[in-house]
């Protein structure tokens, strides 16, 4: 039992230093649905999980301080089926998204994935196995 007993990863938070406008990108750009939302707390479903975002510092709670200037906190990978690689990235640049390259195979880790940054400078990938 204990720790032996994990079988998921249910949700994961995301610190911002703008939850309005890092749920915006997350509701506008990536069409996620809201699942709860309160002033410091917004939770989207994607797929069986929650992606979560609340501000970096949490009166009374957390304090966690701001984050390094110009670098991620976190890279999220979200799979899609290969021919949907192209049509993400078309439809992510139609909404003013910023790549960090086009489409590319990755060989080694047997991907073809684009990247982006949301407005929190977290690393995004969408990804397809090929």
């Amino acid at each position: 039992m204990g720790i032996d007993s994990i079988r998921n990863l249910d949700y994961v938070v995301l610190l911002c230093e703008d939850l309005v406008r890092a749920r915006q990108f997350y509701l506008d750009v990536m069409k996620f649905r809201i699942e709860r939302e309160t002033p410091r707390w917004v939770s989207f479903h994607v797929g069986s999980g929650l992606l979560c975002l609340r501000p970096r510092t949490l009166e009374g709670v957390f304090q966690d301080g701001p984050g390094a200037p110009g670098s991620a906190s976190v890279q999220l990978a979200f799979r899609v089926s290969p021919p949907e690689i192209d049509q993400c990235q078309a439809e992510l640049v139609a909404r003013g998204v910023e790549m960090m390259g086009p489409p590319r195979d990755i060989p080694s880790w047997g991907h073809r994935a684009i990247f982006f940054r949301d407005t929190e400078r977290n690393v995004i990938e969408i990804y397809a196995e090929v």
